[in-house]
């Protein structure tokens, strides 16, 4: 039984209520200037419908009084926005032409039932009926009053139920289209892809400066030679400088502030990279053949992260040991392998998250990464097409 009283105790069912009762002005005014032509209303709809601020006007009616829960919400089923498109057009007369039908049986029902109520109140006192729309000839009496609750809970139930009917049709109509629901996905996606990326970035940059600072502070502590520990400090300086840059720029992504981003590395600044490695103790053997700065943006972008992870990995298992580095262009390709001895691993590398970065970097960009020991070495090798997502050998 309350589960039936439920909807009658909620604010929505009497606002779509009110919704439905709106269109009841204009339709009653023309009724007045021409009673006898009661479908001119749903004829004029279909040029109005077709105007595409009449979406956006309908969407926003809509939006507020049908489902006022879902107010604010950014997924809410109605889409307050202009029509786009034809298919938008004329989903918008199907909606006005739909909500005209159901405005007439709210009117009906808001008008007809009450003054039934009251006949059958006055009928049952021994009065006559108000009017003759109820009954002819019927001889008042007083068992009317047991019917007269009926029309009143008719009443309640049309409420809720073209309540309801109105909300339904309304979120299938003024919804978002099928376009526009995969366009709000790809968006969602491509944000979701983004903040990933940054996470990613994020880890490279913090986990370089740090795994820098932590190995230039041993060994200054362990050389005692103040030249050495005054280039150490210098070293982790400018690593804390360069993190703290990466970190600014990733936290005004993250806040959405709409301020200018700040230049991401690319492989033109390897050098940087490398000497910082250098400064670490770690012995690079560097081989750069090809124009680098003509790589596109997003190769280069990433081949940096690549390598300064890969360097990373380096200074945090090994430390201090002769490293490899090749990085060049070749047959419409990024090429980039780093490669030191295993011999002086301190611990099991790779054991973090930093080699499967590695590994979803080149596979965003339709290449290749491979990682781990080779010939009694270690061996990050990436291969990253020049010319899109194409897919390298």
């Amino acid at each position: 039984m309350f589960r039936f009283l439920r909807p009658l105790a909620t604010h929505a069912t009497y606002t779509r209520w009110l919704h439905l009762l709106i269109p009841l002005g204009a339709c009653s005014v023309w009724l007045f200037i021409s009673p006898d032509r009661p479908w001119a209303p749903m004829l004029f709809a279909v040029p109005v419908g077709l105007l595409p601020g009449m979406r956006l006007a309908e969407g926003v009616q809509a939006r507020l009084l049908l489902t006022p829960e879902e107010r604010g919400d950014a997924g809410a089923a109605i889409s307050p926005t202009a029509a786009a498109t034809w298919a938008d057009r004329w989903r918008t007369v199907l909606w006005l032409e739909i909500r005209l039908l159901l405005t007439a049986v709210a009117g009906f029902a808001t008008v007809w039932l009450p003054a039934t109520t009251v006949d059958l109140v006055l009928m049952a006192t021994g009065s006559g009926p108000s009017g003759e729309w109820l009954v002819r000839g019927v001889e008042p009496h007083w068992w009317y009053a047991l019917l007269a609750p009926l029309p009143v809970l008719v009443l309640l139930t049309v409420v809720v139920a073209t309540g309801e009917l109105v909300t339904a049709t309304a979120r299938q109509l003024l919804g978002p289209s099928p376009v526009q629901r995969l366009t709000a996905l790809e968006e969602r996606t491509e944000q979701l892809l983004e903040r990933n990326r940054i996470a990613r970035e994020l880890h490279d940059s913090i986990g370089h400066a740090l795994t820098v600072a932590v190995v230039q502070a041993g060994a200054a502590r362990a050389a005692h030679d103040p030249e050495f520990t005054e280039r150490a400090l210098t070293a982790i300086e400018e690593t804390g400088r360069d993190a703290l840059d990466d970190l600014e720029r990733v936290l005004r992504v993250l806040r959405e502030s709409g301020a200018p981003v700040g230049q991401q590395p690319t492989l033109a600044e390897a050098d940087r990279l490398l000497d910082s490695a250098r400064g670490s103790g770690a012995k690079i053997d560097a081989d750069v053949s090809g124009p680098l700065e003509r790589i596109p943006g997003a190769v280069s972008r990433e081949g940096y992260r690549i390598l300064q992870e890969a360097l990373t990995n380096v200074l945090r298992h090994c430390g201090a040991v002769p490293v490899q580095v090749r990085i060049g262009v070749t047959d419409g390709r990024l090429e980039l392998e780093v490669t030191n001895p295993l011999s002086g691993t301190r611990s099991k590398p790779g054991s973090g998250s930093g080699l499967r970065g590695i590994r979803e970097r080149a596979a965003l960009l339709g290449g290749r990464a491979e990682t781990g020991p080779a010939g009694g070495e270690w061996r990050v090798h990436a291969r990253l097409p020049l010319n899109g997502l194409r897919a390298v050998p």
